[in-house]
């Protein structure tokens, strides 16, 4: 059985410990370099950045988020062993876990960790499909004459890469497609590298909870509980008219993913659908000044992802959540595509001002959508507003000091608020 050694990348017949460094870091699968579909998930992402960046958190439990109203955004595996998940209410986190140590998120930092592993997934394949700043598929078909090695030991190679240029590390799935790949990529974590190969996917996926598919949520799993199916076997024993007439559309997706099928291409040019940030408040507010200074970070920190990916936004979003948790969305279509803080920040205020509803609010957010390349943006101005060409070169100038002396180099008065 071939077998692979991920410390230092020797491969050789079979056994469970490397011959040439003794590692029991193997991988082992009678087709582990025939399959050419990956899926690249990073070990706990930003508390891994937030570690390397203060040795201090090395061996303390650690949680991305802020404020007991807030939800944990991701936590480290020590905290994880304690039952802290992603999404958990904060303060259901700190009372399973009191001695952690809780880091509010460094966006700017992640997404320059995100490039550099990027860039080292471009220089595999051309075919990189990322699904947020700490996953992507890449489809390595064809490479091996490239680079004169099967998928499988250039994929041991990035994430050793990744660990020793980056301090990051980051768990791999391989398989034949990427429903596959994307479940094996979360069989071993952290650093794992798991293997799910033609031959055995009916038998692997039968015993398995349907919950594994990507996009099956608590009310998806409630409906299919309800026709008694829980695991792939149960899927498996349906007629596709029978599921198709349950469940519609996504009747077909099933009864393809209960025989391990998926058709979807890895596809570099996967659009992103928007860019939005949102923070639930420890305390409800209905303070305009309090909010208004939220309303300006949350539009920073969107304008700041935008300009990270060459993107820009016609449309604009405000998202309030009362005290009863009722939703209150609102958007604004603009003239012209924006990536500037200063435009996604007025127009979201003004769209606040227009609601008439003094709260008070627990949670509030700011976005864009229909996005395009940021080479359409922000070039006519605002006929109606004549000093927007003015801020708008004041901020790119900020943006110049601020990639050069870091992040609080220059800060906006409303931003204290």
């Amino acid at each position: 059985m071939p077998a692979l050694c991920r410390d230092c990348l020797t491969a050789y017949p079979d056994g469970p410990r490397c011959p040439a460094c003794r590692s029991p870091r193997v991988t082992r699968h009678p087709e582990l370099y025939e399959l050419s579909i990956a899926h690249m998930d990073c070990d706990a992402f930003f508390a891994s950045v937030e570690k390397r960046d203060n040795p201090e958190l090395r061996d303390k439990p650690v949680i991305i988020g802020g404020g007991r109203r807030g939800v944990v955004s991701t936590a480290c595996y020590i905290a994880r062993i304690k039952g802290v998940r992603s999404a958990m209410p904060m303060f259901q986190a700190l009372k399973l876990c009191p001695e952690a140590v809780v880091v509010k998120p460094r966006f700017e930092a992640y997404v320059e960790a995100s490039r550099a592993i990027r860039q080292m997934m471009d220089e595999l394949t051309p075919v990189v499909e990322p699904l947020s700043l700490d996953e992507a598929f890449m489809d390595l078909t064809g490479t091996a004459r490239l680079h004169g090695q099967p998928p499988a030991v250039m994929l041991a190679r990035l994430v050793r890469r990744m660990q020793a240029e980056l301090g990051l590390t980051g768990s791999i799935g391989l398989s034949h497609n990427k429903f596959l790949a994307k479940v094996a990529s979360d069989l071993d974590k952290p650093r794992g590298f798991s293997v799910i190969g033609r031959a055995e996917t009916v038998d692997f996926l039968k015993p398995k909870p349907v919950r594994l598919i990507w996009g099956i949520g608590p009310a998806a799993q409630e409906s299919l509980e309800a026709a008694g199916i829980r695991t792939f076997a149960d899927l498996h024993r349906w007629e596709r008219e029978a599921l198709q007439a349950r469940f519609g559309g996504m009747g077909d997706r099933l009864w393809h993913l209960a025989r391990g099928e998926d058709h979807r291409r890895v596809s570099a040019h996967a659009p992103v659908k928007g860019l939005s940030n949102e923070t639930t408040f420890s305390e409800d507010t209905g303070d305009a000044e309090i909010l208004d200074g939220h309303i300006w970070r949350m539009a920073e920190k969107v304008s700041s992802r935008a300009k990270a990916k060459d993107l820009a936004g016609r449309v604009v979003t405000l998202k309030l959540k009362r005290a009863n948790h009722r939703l209150l969305t609102r958007r604004q279509a603009l003239s012209e595509p924006t990536q500037l803080a200063d435009r996604i920040y007025r127009t979201a205020r003004g769209l606040f001002d227009q609601l008439g509803d003094a709260g008070p609010y627990r949670l509030l957010g700011v976005g864009i959508s229909e996005l395009t390349g940021a080479e359409t943006a922000d070039r006519g101005g605002d006929l109606l507003d004549p000093d927007a060409p003015r801020r708008a070169q004041a901020e790119r100038a900020a943006d110049a000091i601020r990639a050069r002396f870091g992040r609080d180099a220059i800060l906006k008065g409303r931003a204290l608020r």
